[in-house]
């Protein structure tokens, strides 16, 4: 539960900012943040304790650091002791994480002998982050993720030889949760980046489909930061490699898993460019994978099987407006057994959807499902933001009061 305290500094910080007529993005961009982490802020998720923050955050309301937060003098008395964690919260801090060299010191200071880790330990603490990116607490994954990034990469350095490669696989696993993460808080030069990271520490594991894996996310990175041609040549290069060592007959399901993901990424590369034909080819190609499959699995946290093919052909056809294609294979879909985060963007597309056909109420009653089940994807995701504004416009005057306090919430006013 978010504590109140938070929740008002965020409803105070929101208020300020709306009367001086700034958009989350203008005021982010003011103080040098992100506006999900100000979305976070104002919705009470992201605490504010570092002082330097705080007075960028004064500054760009054009108020004083006192009348935004009257306690601040005793948190900088606080700060000067060190008892405050200077960290950031928030996937901007997961930025400063990935920024430069991982493990300098080793490299000036190699270990004499080998270090022991705890294996169990990793594998506990990577499980855990997955399961936050899944559930799309972006706050929380911010918390574990600052330690636990060095000290995957000191161990994958200076573990005994035994360990190593396991060690660089958690290191890989942790990267493509995170490349994960970044793509759906709409930061893809990090998520880039953090999938290039997965690719690399993947191959030094020895296990080659995680590196296929770790390409699946950079894809989802290049289709965010709309380098098409790049997500198309770095899909499809992996489709053609993957057909050439999979045969019908021998093929394991978590090679198959990544088979059916790539082409799923294809498929959005192709609707977002407008190529229809090539899309339809490609949720062909995934159907045909997943009934090889046959069953839904979550190999590679792909969650890839004939069910997710199916949320994923709804979120096809919305990108291509074929809205009514996307209601009926939406709400034939049982996807009680899938995780958070891909039943709310299957609710989340169906809103779409039905904001396409302008039938406000369906539409509002699946965002808020949406909503319920992964706040943060309904808050800053691009296109759903855009489905509540256009609501807003259809509505007019006669817009329901939840459909204004959605819009409130996710600072999606037209």
């Amino acid at each position: 539960m978010i504590p109140e305290e938070r929740r008002e500094f965020g409803a105070q910080v929101a208020g300020l900012r709306k009367q001086r007529g700034m958009t989350q993005e203008e005021l982010a961009a003011a103080i040098g943040r992100t506006s999900s982490w100000l979305s976070q802020v104002e919705r009470g998720v992201q605490p504010v304790n570092r002082l330097d923050v705080l007075r960028r955050l004064a500054d760009g309301l054009g108020v004083s650091l006192q009348s935004l937060r009257p306690d601040a003098p005793s948190l900088e008395l606080v700060s000067e002791r060190g008892e405050v964690d200077d960290a950031a919260n928030d996937l901007d801090q997961a930025r400063l994480v990935i920024s430069g060299h991982p493990a300098p010191d080793v490299l000036l200071a190699p270990p004499q002998d080998a270090v022991p880790v705890s294996l169990d330990d990793l594998r506990s603490a990577v499980d855990n982050i997955w399961e936050l990116t899944h559930a799309s607490r972006y706050a929380d994954l911010s918390t574990l993720i600052g330690p636990l990034v060095p000290r995957l990469e000191r161990s994958a350095r200076t573990a005994p030889a035994s360990d190593q490669s396991e060690v660089w696989l958690l290191l890989s696993r942790t990267y493509q949760a995170l490349s994960a993460a970044f793509v759906r808080q709409d930061e893809p030069d990090a998520a880039w980046l953090s999938a290039d990271r997965a690719i690399s520490a993947a191959e030094r594991s020895g296990e080659a489909l995680h590196v296929f894996a770790s390409i699946f996310r950079l894809v989802q990175a290049f289709v965010r930061l709309k380098h098409l041609d790049q997500g198309e040549h770095a899909a499809a290069t992996a489709v053609s490699a993957l057909r050439q060592h999979i045969s019908d007959a021998t093929a394991r399901p978590e090679a198959l898993s990544i088979l059916g993901s790539m082409h799923l990424a294809l498929a959005l590369v192709y609707a977002r460019s407008g190529n229809r034909t090539g899309a339809r080819e490609e949720i062909t190609n995934a159907r045909q994978v997943a009934a090889q499959l046959g069953e839904d699995r979550n190999d590679f946290n792909l969650e890839f099987g004939p069910t997710n093919v199916q949320i994923q052909a709804v979120s096809i056809a919305v990108e291509l407006g074929d809205a009514g294609e996307a209601i009926d294979v939406g709400q034939s879909i049982a996807s009680d057994d899938l995780s958070v985060e891909r039943r709310a963007r299957l609710a989340m597309d169906l809103g779409r959807a039905y904001a396409q056909r302008r039938q406000t109420g369906e539409a509002l009653a699946h965002l808020l499902d949406a909503e319920s089940l992964a706040p943060e994807l309904i808050h800053t995701h691009v296109e759903a933001r855009n489905a509540i504004r256009e609501l807003i416009l259809i509505a007019g005057r006669s817009a329901s009061p939840e459909l204004k306090a959605l819009a409130e919430r996710a600072d999606a006013q037209p």
